[in-house]
């Protein structure tokens, strides 16, 4: 609903304000954290509306800089905060908008429009959209790997797909033990050949996103071998959903969507992973409601982008989040691109939105 122009003009001003933190404070939540291990987002989160400015997204009545909606929670953010840029809408009118993976060479970010069963392109040079594949398997999450060939993950056919240079698809990976995958969700490259995707049951619940069925496995985390072997990573989580490394590859995070709510993070030790433990839960900013990660991506400083209520989230490598980004819709993944991998694409509902930060995306797409 509408803010009235004396209820924004008072959020303005709160979200201007440094918070005031006494020194207790900071210790309880330093011993706190110390104790459990983990670091629950809601402890260090000052007092902030989550609800995204209404504006023009037309761009006719442009919006005063520095953007409102991107909103620093902790002064480490501030740096990544370009003050005379604005969040954009590049594209609406999706049912479900996945998948954002940027493509160096051709300039464009390709996306999924699950329900749709197709991908969209978003060309940079002349900010056209075309659609690029159609049917496209229900594609979910899209990457591409260290040759430039793009991986999807796929509702429809139950697999990972990767297209090759010359228009041909190679299925990756469609059954592990004789069995076949649940919905391969989202997918991430490692520069050792290899290709790590989760499987929750999502694409399979009903009809709207994939065809409904009945599981065969256990939700779970894989990994597809260079001799195109797969293997199980992990079934620990309920919903294994968005994945990603960290930029030295030493660590593999990924975001769980079901029950627990809350965001793993790994050592990585060749194909195993060791060592896990919850990384973050997140809450809705202001509110201490649920929120959780869904896409996820890693800057080159160690932090975590997060497609998270109210839109995205930003979590520094302790664990404790510094900043969000407000949508008006419910933001689901996200990728860095353009010429300098210092644009953040985000897919959201029904709309692709772009905004320039002050980091640079790390990983290949």
């Amino acid at each position: 609903m509408p803010q009235s122009l004396t209820g924004l003009s008072c959020a303005h001003e709160e979200l201007s304000r440094p918070p005031v933190v006494s020194r207790r404070t900071v210790l309880a939540g330093a011993i706190a954290a110390a104790a459990t291990g983990s670091v629950s987002a809601q402890q260090r989160t000052p007092a902030v509306s989550p609800d995204a400015t209404p504006r023009d997204w037309s761009g006719r009545e442009p919006i005063r800089y520095p953007d409102p909606d991107i909103v620093a929670l902790d002064p480490r953010f501030q740096k990544y905060v370009v003050f005379n840029t604005a969040i954009v809408r590049l594209y609406t009118g999706t049912l479900w908008s996945e998948g954002p993976a940027w493509n160096a060479v051709g300039r464009y970010v390709v996306w999924s429009d699950i329900p749709n069963n197709r991908q969209l392109r978003f060309i940079e040079d002349d900010a056209r959209v075309t659609t690029f594949r159609q049917p496209s398997g229900n594609s979910n999450g899209n990457t591409f790997d260290f040759e430039g060939r793009q991986l999807s993950c796929e509702h429809g056919g139950r697999r990972v797909a990767r297209y090759e240079h010359d228009g041909k698809v190679t299925a990756l990976a469609e059954r592990y033990n004789g069995k076949r995958l649940n919905s391969p969700n989202d997918i991430a490259a490692h520069p050792d050949g290899s290709i790590w995707f989760t499987d929750p049951t999502y694409g399979i619940n009903g009809d709207y996103e994939g065809e409904r069925a009945e599981p065969e496995l256990k939700p779970a985390v894989y990994r597809i071998d260079p001799s195109g072997r797969v293997a199980l990573v992990t079934d620990e989580l309920n919903q294994p959903n968005g994945i990603c490394f960290s930029p030295d590859y030493k660590k593999l995070y990924v975001a769980d969507t079901g029950a627990p709510q809350e965001t793993k993070v790994w050592d990585v030790s060749g194909a195993e992973i060791k060592g896990g433990k919850r990384f973050v839960k997140l809450d809705i900013p202001g509110t201490g409601q649920a929120s959780a990660a869904d896409g996820i991506r890693c800057d080159v400083d160690g932090n975590l982008w997060c497609g998270a209520r109210p839109g995205v989230q930003i979590v520094a490598p302790s664990g404790e989040r510094i900043g969000m980004i407000r949508l008006p819709e419910v933001c689901a993944n996200i990728c860095f691109g353009g010429a300098h991998r210092n644009r953040l694409f985000m897919a959201a509902s029904q709309s692709l939105y772009a905004v320039y930060v002050g980091v640079r995306g790390a990983g290949v797409a």
